[in-house]
């Protein structure tokens, strides 16, 4: 079987590596490994998600879904420490990660748990839900993620979906309108759109 880093137990032989980034000007450190996302530095379309996310004035925790090793959660508990931050993740190696990353770098308002998409999240009623989906679980499971957090937002949340151009832009902006009868783009760059959908 292929190992991949939505894979629940990543048989890839361990090979931690720590270094630094900023996000929404703050230096995070981080310590990743293989068999999780985007390993060697924080990818390019987290990292637009991260600086373009604006919190709603709706009342409700916050969701990273696809958490990896915490860079998108991690960012925004430290912008939002009034906020509680969920962060969820298939990979028990990232999850891992997640949990040690927080910790070092002070995130003290995550909850940091196993989930297949959101069936394990109990909260219901965020006021934002962030993804960087695993495009390459392919369609089926990204709009499953989708229509999850349709159902886990509170009324005037939003979900923020972070996708590239060449992998499938298009249909999830048409899958958000369809499911929320709304979608926004709330970033672009290098061909990675960020897409804002709100609950009505």
């Amino acid at each position: 079987m292929s190992q991949h880093y939505y894979s629940k137990n990543p048989q890839t032989t361990s090979k931690p590596q720590e270094w630094t980034y900023t996000l929404r000007g703050e230096k995070i450190h981080f310590q990743t490994d293989a068999g999780v996302f985007s390993k060697n530095e924080v990818d390019f379309g987290s990292r637009l998600l991260i600086e373009a996310f604006e919190e709603s004035s709706v009342v409700g925790p916050l969701l990273d879904v696809g958490c990896g090793y915490g860079p998108i959660g991690i960012a925004i508990a430290r912008s939002f420490p009034q906020k509680k931050v969920h962060m969820v993740d298939v990979n028990l190696r990232a999850i891992e990660l997640a949990r040690k990353n927080a910790a070092r770098n002070n995130a003290e308002n995550v909850e940091i748990y196993e989930s297949d998409g959101l069936s394990s999240v109990k909260e219901e009623g965020f006021s934002a839900i962030l993804t960087n989906p695993p495009i390459r679980a392919g369609k089926e499971t990204v709009f499953r993620f989708y229509e999850e957090a349709g159902m886990k937002l509170a009324a005037g949340g939003s979900l923020w979906v972070v996708i590239q151009k060449k992998q499938g832009a298009a249909s999830t902006q048409a899958k958000l309108e369809e499911l929320f009868g709304n979608c926004r783009v709330a970033d672009k760059k290098k061909g990675y759109f960020i897409f804002e959908a709100r609950k009505i």
